[in-house]
């Protein structure tokens, strides 16, 4: 009679007795996605700087070259960093007292059935609702000041972190909370030691919601609404150069805007992210 046939998960790799093969050595490839980034970015360049010369139309979209002279003229004059520090000072104002606020919402959301109720319709409400939009109401009262783009921008954060804070918090497993409590937690030991941790993945998705959110709404707010207090921001610098036929200095204004996002998300957000949920294998 003829063996069975053996199936291959059963065959040992080795006789018993013999030592064991050493593990083959793993070779892995230096991670280069800082350099496939820049090799985006140049790609870019390129393609708008062959565009630009197609067009051959300096007011209508000029040159790569020609709008990185002007970035770098309004750096070297002074200009463009007047205009970039007066939009970060109402932004870094406007978007703490958004997370304050949204702080206090998520507290209240999470403290009971009615809390909870009434975040979901405030919610329902006011997210859809586009920050910009209340830009008039805004002015009517809080008049040509700081304290009318603060209010749209706390709208603008507000919402969006609330959102994302509470679903975070009511993901916390009740097997979490269960381990706090047999260690002794409760209150806002509890609350700092289990439940923020936990929750930290959906907070910081909030944070950065709210930040690009606010930073849009500002420049938005500042190219309708202009100065505030006689002093223009980097919306405004867009606009008057827009008005005085800049173009090559809109669109160094544009990239400013565009490298602030990207020095905000990858100096502070990632740095977070990397020291919290990446370093504590909540998020790959």
């Amino acid at each position: 009679m003829l063996n069975p046939p053996v199936r291959p998960e059963y065959v040992l790799d080795a006789a018993p007795g013999s030592p064991p093969a050493a593990p083959a050595a793993a070779f892995t490839l230096p991670d280069l996605g800082w350099l496939r980034k820049i090799g985006m970015l140049l790609a870019i360049v390129l393609i708008w700087e062959l565009l630009a010369r197609w067009f051959d139309n300096d007011l209508l979209l000029p040159g790569a070259i020609q709008t990185g002279k002007a970035f770098a003229a309004g750096l070297a004059s002074g200009e463009l960093w007047g205009y970039v520090s007066v939009s970060l000072q109402v932004l870094t104002q406007g978007f703490t007292l958004g997370v304050l606020g949204a702080f206090l919402l998520t507290w209240l959301a999470v403290s009971g059935k009615v809390g909870r109720e009434l975040i979901d319709t405030l919610a329902s409400m006011f997210n859809p609702l586009p920050a910009i939009a209340l830009l008039p109401l805004a002015l009517l009262w809080f008049g040509l000041g700081k304290g009318s783009l603060l209010m749209v921008l706390v709208h603008s954060v507000l919402w969006p972190l609330t959102l994302n804070a509470t679903a975070g918090f009511r993901s916390v497993p009740d097997t979490l909370r269960m381990a706090g409590r047999n260690y002794g937690l409760g209150g806002l030991r509890m609350v700092l030691q289990i439940l923020i941790p936990a929750a930290l993945p959906a907070i910081l998705s909030g944070l950065k919601i709210g930040w690009a959110f606010a930073w849009r709404t500002l420049i938005a707010a500042e190219l309708v609404f202009g100065s505030t207090s006689g002093q223009g921001g980097l919306g405004w610098y867009i606009f008057q150069s827009r008005n005085e036929l800049f173009t090559d200095k809109v669109f160094a204004g544009l990239a400013a805007v565009i490298l602030i996002g990207l020095a905000i998300e990858h100096l502070v957000f990632q740095t977070l992210e990397r020291l919290t949920v990446r370093r504590w294998g909540m998020q790959r």
